[in-house]
């Protein structure tokens, strides 16, 4: 674990630690101290709901309206979404709602007779949470900022997310909580404070292994960088938190602070691609957003014109995350040999492959014309393993596939040739999430040890998402669509089957799963495969647009 303080000491300034309030979990794991690591799992074993849920912050199931008019009535939703960036924010709230006062000696009655006069219950404060969600930053048009006019405010209202923090005993809730101080923080200028818990939310965010809180832990943590201008992870961390998988929304919010990282830096050519992404995701639907992107576009167009140019060309997904782009394949036609060029197009490794395979995480597979087998290089040129293999396949989360040309031998190797999966299998496909679809028979999945998480009992793995693409296996979130008997269904990482295979087609979408009936009539299950939408649309755009009113209006807080 980090040295970092305990997630239930609030940030500085000597305010005191306040005592939890009682039943604002209902979720909790079994009892230890909350500066405790996340379950070392990944997955929270918690308690059984408790009966009547707290009034205050509702937890929906990512963002999802409890009750659409035109939902099935078996609706449900999942536990612990985040209330700070799913909640519909009260109509014209631009700052945390102040305390009433109390009425003066005046206006009080002259007399009051205890025997006839009772005194009604004091209103209970607003969730923090809520309160959060509903704030509306304003943006400084020079440093693109979020501006705050009364920090003591926010300071209070930190210590009670403090509060609630004290009583959270599960990963979802800690790094949910911990990442939302971390905003608190940061706009109020306490930076290292602000740090040390988004690094904290992001550990536990990841041991949920769930993708969404782990990009939002991502891009808050990021944020925090962003003001301490330490540019090259921050712009990592937005990177890896924008997945396609993720709602638009979300995906629009994480372009847009991404933009405001590479304008800090000068890089005004990217700042506007992302600007630009952000639009393109939400600008019908968000009025807020487009404001906002206004004033970050102005702010682009005078630092331009005070420095006479927009800067550096826009880096490529890959460089952000590596801090370079990989050499590229190049042919020599005359000699009709392959080498590897630079972004510029200087060549950088000779002309001296038969065949050259693109690099993936900084490793290629070569074979030369004189060799028996394919050959791994680094960057630099240099052999790691030996021409060994007669089939390859390139790398992906640590580990590639290769077979020695015999029937039913392929196997996974790490980059100093140690098997990690032994091998047996027919065909396979790469490993996302730690797991990778194998074929032995039948399809299923192996994990990075070779254990069979999923059987080999289904016809295939043919993954289709929302945006339109096609996966040979699972989506960044763990999930997968396999095919039996010409039905599909949906498992996930660990073998469990979410949706049965009885559905003619199947379209994995960010909160729920898009699935067609025997009459070709489209409709949308939830994430737990319990009936969500009716099918009865004609195509999987008209269940898009219901879902999408089913999603309150959320503003993500980052």
């Amino acid at each position: 674990m980090p040295d970092v303080p305990s997630p239930v000491a609030d940030a500085p300034s000597g305010e005191p630690e306040s005592a939890p309030p009682p039943g604002v979990e209902t979720d909790e794991e079994p009892v230890h101290p909350v500066s405790a690591p996340p379950s070392p799992t990944g997955a929270d074993t918690t308690a059984p709901e408790a009966s009547t849920p707290p009034a205050a912050a509702p937890e929906q199931s990512a963002g999802l309206d409890p009750t659409p008019p035109t939902a099935a009535a078996t609706t449900e939703t999942a536990p612990d979404a985040d209330p700070a960036d799913t909640a519909t924010p009260p109509a014209d709230v631009t700052a945390p709602p102040a305390t009433e006062a109390a009425p003066s000696a005046a206006d009080r009655p002259a007399t009051t007779d205890p025997e006839t006069t009772t005194t009604a219950p004091a209103e209970p404060p607003a969730d923090p949470e809520q309160v959060l969600a509903a704030y509306r930053w304003r943006l400084d048009s020079e440093t693109l900022r979020e501006v705050v006019d009364d920090a003591d405010e926010l300071r209070t209202l930190r210590r009670r997310l403090t509060e609630k923090l004290g009583a959270s005993l599960d990963n979802r809730a800690r790094a949910r909580l911990l990442s939302l101080r971390a905003v608190v923080s940061r706009v109020v200028h306490d930076l290292d404070d602000a740090l040390a818990d988004g690094r904290l939310a992001l550990t536990y965010a990841e041991a949920t292994g769930e993708l969404r809180r782990t990009a939002l832990a991502r891009a808050r943590l990021a944020e925090v960088l962003r003001w301490k201008g330490e540019f090259a992870e921050a712009d990592r961390l937005f990177a890896e938190a924008n997945s396609a998988e993720l709602p638009d929304r979300l995906r629009a919010a994480l372009h847009e602070h991404a933009g405001r990282s590479c304008y800090d830096q000068g890089r005004l050519m990217e700042a506007c691609e992302h600007f630009e992404r952000a639009l393109d995701l939400r600008r019908a639907d968000d009025p807020e957003l487009t404001e906002r992107i206004r004033v970050c576009l102005d702010a682009v167009h005078t630092r331009a014109a005070a420095r006479g140019g927009f800067g550096p060309y826009p880096r490529s997904r890959e460089e952000v995350l590596r801090g370079r782009k990989s050499p590229v394949p190049t042919l020599d036609g005359g000699l009709g040999r392959w080498g590897y060029a630079d972004a510029d197009g200087e060549l950088v490794l000779d002309y001296r492959y038969a065949e050259a395979q693109p690099f993936r995480e900084g490793l290629a597979w070569v074979r030369r014309a004189d060799a028996p087998g394919w050959e791994l290089i680094d960057e630099a040129g240099s052999t790691l393993i030996g021409p060994s293999y007669a089939a390859v396949r390139a790398f992906s989360d640590g580990l590639a596939w290769v077979s020695r040309g015999g029937e039913a031998d392929w196997m996974a190797i790490d980059a100093e040739d140690t098997v990690a999966v032994p091998a047996g299998f027919e065909d396979t496909r790469p490993f996302t999430a730690g797991v990778a679809p194998v074929r032995r028979g039948g399809w299923g999945a192996v994990d990075r040890t070779g254990r069979l998480v999923v059987p080999t009992r289904y016809h295939g793995f043919r993954t289709a998402l929302a945006d339109g693409r096609r996966l040979d296996g699972f989506t960044d979130e763990g999930l997968a669509v396999v095919e039996l008997g010409g039905f599909r269904g949906v498992v996930d990482r660990t073998g469990r089957v979410l949706v049965a295979p009885a559905h003619p087609e199947l379209v994995i979408h960010p909160v729920a799963f898009l699935a067609n009936d025997r009459t070709g009539r489209w409709g949308a299950l939830d994430r737990r495969g319990e009936p969500l939408i009716d099918p009865v649309h004609p195509n999987p755009d008209a269940v898009l647009a219901e879902i999408d009113l089913l999603l309150t209006d959320a503003h993500p807080v980052l």
